[in-house]
């Protein structure tokens, strides 16, 4: 890795996911790193792949870990393998790397055209994750999902390690790990570790655990707004019913992409270094709070 300043890797600063060098060009949105939200199907339920994968999410996941059953892991397996290899698109939560598992798991997917990459389930070891990652090759991704209090305690480690593309928090085993009651007071450390972690490695914003109301709008939007505040870039879903409101949360309002317009807007017009304009003052950290309230904006329709 490049000699670090502040622990933000060297060239990594202006170039931080979510930012260009043109003040009024925002990056675009580039998969993995912009992802808002992410679908888990059960592995081993193979006629709602498509429907997933039509269902609006930025990335669907199949799940071979918590959804399956041990006697139905190795069917939901070949269910999975089946659908990359015949047009389908997905990542995979692969079985756990000291489970009994993850071998086949690897093995048998790793290479499948569909495969987008593996969501890999208690992320506590860097070195098991490079070593995935180096096998994986180039053009398939690795999301480490830390889910474990020696997961928090390695998060920045975890987060540095050129494998992994994004970090998502597993909220739900990450309570059960430490004994805890899932309260927003209760995981606060670990979110804001992960927030951390993923800003210091230069690595996008990461993705919150999953919200168990499946059907309350109001409870999924707040939580996902919640998560936002704290620095998450997006949310594990379990339910098409999820979609529209956890990104609707991530995307900036019409008031907040025109005052991020009319900031970048004058910031080309001020030229380098700091200015002020209508009494704000606009700097650095102001043209990059802009810049990503534009990436986060909705698409247009075609």
């Amino acid at each position: 890795m490049a000699e670090q300043s502040d622990g933000v890797a060297a060239g990594q600063r202006d170039n931080y996911p979510g930012t260009t060098n043109d003040p009024l060009t925002p990056s675009e949105p580039t998969g993995v790193a912009d992802a808002r939200t992410w679908l888990f199907v059960p592995g081993n339920r193979p006629e709602r792949f498509e429907k997933a994968r039509a269902s609006g999410a930025d990335q669907v996941i199949c799940d071979l870990e918590d959804a399956v059953d041990p006697e139905h892991k190795s069917r939901a397996r070949s269910d999975v393998k089946w659908w990359l290899s015949h047009g389908g698109v997905a990542w995979v939560r692969i079985n756990g790397v000291d489970t009994e598992w993850y071998d086949q798991d690897v093995s048998m997917l790793y290479k499948l055209a569909g495969l987008r990459g593996f969501v890999v389930p208690k992320a506590e070891v860097p070195a098991a994750l490079h070593s995935l990652g180096r096998r994986l090759g180039e053009g398939r991704g690795l999301v480490a999902l830390i889910e474990t209090a020696r997961g928090v305690h390695r998060a920045y480690d975890i987060a540095e390690c050129d494998s992994v593309d994004r970090v998502a928090f597993g909220s739900i085993d990450f309570t059960s790990d430490i004994g805890a009651e899932e309260t927003d007071s209760s995981l606060l450390f670990a979110r804001s570790t992960l927030v951390m972690a993923s800003r210091v490695a230069g690595k996008p914003a990461p993705v919150d655990g999953v919200t168990t109301t499946l059907d309350d709008p109001v409870v999924l939007a707040a939580a996902a707004n919640r998560a936002r505040e704290l620095g998450f870039g997006g949310k594990l879903c379990v339910h098409p019913a999820q979609l529209a409101p956890v990104a609707a949360a991530f995307q900036p309002s019409a008031e907040q992409i025109a005052w991020a317009r009319d900031i970048l807007l004058k910031a080309e017009q001020s030229g380098a270094g700091a200015s002020a304009a209508d009494g704000q003052m606009i700097d650095r950290p102001v043209i990059e709070r802009a810049r990503r309230i534009l990436v986060r904006r909705p698409s247009p329709a075609p």
